[in-house]
């Protein structure tokens, strides 16, 4: 028996998806006309003798959450509970507090996903490497590649060529180390949870050493010691002591993978999936018809002669005639002017380099707004024949002329 965790994080984080994360949890925000959270369950939901998906985060329960969840459930006939932590844990701390629910029934082994990412999900592929790896205790990690550059804004695996062990891992180290970087999924064995006790106990341990020690001493995330002794990093306390023990293999995926962690980088992802969707949900694309093609209705309304590029228009949007739409993302309820030009910068990997990664940029850079694409919150009027370029609406304003390179707030 399987099961599967999806980490969700919780409000404090995703302050790079600002302002759409205001109106909907991050995890639940659409990519390829689906919740991000959706592609993780249905890519689950398909592994044979898989019983449970927990999620867990620090969000409060909510309306969008609960109505999700009973919607997987029914859809994907599985059963799906949200498991919401007292605090921010850490990857680890977090299944650690929970190990208890994890470990109910049984299960062999369990997968952990990390709720920001996208990826074709190979999960059968990695149930299958791992009987061929190792002992039947063995964890595996899933891993791609990246160019020697932006290697170093991920977790770098070394490992042994012949036998695919993990032989040293570094999170985002300072200098080159490999260009095989984690995808943040794994699949782990129950006794994992022996390795983070022991983090557990050293933590423990260190606050009675030194119960003033600053936060870096004990990973701290607050003022209280039992807190700061359950947060566990899967990837720094746990990854690096277990590499060239024996027991961390990775399983390196030939397929599509990207971090979601900008609303930039959600366009990009709804690219892969949407491309993914032509074998895999043909049903969820327009179709080729006499007489022009079929379009799913999706509560937008598109005037005549506008054009749409590389951008993705939320619910209730109305983009009137001829306006021009490019890498951008139009927010729930938002009206775009006729003739009016929204337009962002793609932050998309390099085509020409097959390793490349979606660039982690800040959202300032020498104190100007770096380019990127645009982003209309929700409930936003754009005048017409006004021009708006790599700019960020708040919610709920009706502009009256052009922005370019702003955070109009």
């Amino acid at each position: 028996m399987l099961k599967t965790v999806i980490l969700i994080g919780g409000p404090q984080k995703g302050t790079r998806f600002r302002p759409l994360s205001f109106e909907v949890p991050k995890p639940l925000f659409p990519v390829a006309g689906v919740p991000m959270l959706q592609h993780h369950i249905e890519a689950c939901a398909q592994v044979s003798n898989m019983k449970e998906i927990l999620l867990i985060g620090f969000y409060q329960p909510n309306e969008e959450l609960t109505r999700f969840l009973t919607y997987a459930q029914q859809e994907f006939k599985i059963s799906i509970r949200y498991l919401q932590e007292y605090a921010a844990l850490g990857t680890g701390g977090g299944i650690y507090h929970f190990r208890d629910q994890i470990l109910s029934g049984g299960p062999e082994a369990f997968f952990i996903m990390n709720a920001d990412v996208c990826a074709e999900f190979p999960l059968p592929e990695m149930l299958t490497f791992q009987k061929e790896h190792g002992d039947p205790s063995s964890f595996v990690i899933l891993a791609t590649t990246a160019n020697r550059k932006q290697s170093m804004n991920y977790g770098c695996i070394v490992e042994n060529q012949d036998t695919n062990e993990v032989l040293h891992y570094v999170e985002k180290p300072s200098t080159f180390v490999s260009d095989i970087i984690n995808c943040g999924i794994y699949l782990f064995t129950p006794d994992i949870f022996q390795h983070i006790g022991a983090v557990f106990q050293k933590n423990q341990q260190d606050l009675l050493l030194y119960p003033y020690e600053g936060d870096e001493q004990t990973n701290s995330t607050n003022g209280n010691g039992w807190h700061r002794a359950e947060v566990i990093r899967l990837e720094q306390d746990i990854f690096t002591a277990l590499a060239g023990q024996g027991k961390l293999y990775v399983y390196k995926t030939p397929s599509f993978w990207s971090q979601i962690k900008s609303a930039g980088s959600a366009i990009y992802a709804s690219r892969l999936y949407l491309n993914q969707y032509h074998t895999t949900h043909p049903e969820r694309l327009a179709s080729n018809e006499k007489g022009g093609p079929r379009i799913s209705g999706t509560g937008v309304t598109i005037g005549a002669g506008v054009r749409v590029r590389e951008s993705t228009i939320l619910h209730g949007a109305t983009l009137q005639d001829h306006s021009c739409v490019l890498n951008c993302i139009v927010g729930w309820d938002s009206t775009i002017g006729k003739w009016a030009r929204v337009e962002g910068t793609p932050s998309d990997p390099n085509p020409n380099d097959p390793h490349a990664k979606i660039d982690s940029e800040t959202l300032f850079r020498d104190g100007k707004l770096t380019p990127s694409i645009t982003i209309l919150g929700c409930n936003v009027t754009i005048p017409s024949e006004v021009i708006i370029l790599n700019s960020i609406v708040l919610p709920h304003k009706d502009l009256n002329r052009s922005f370019k390179n702003q955070i109009i707030l």
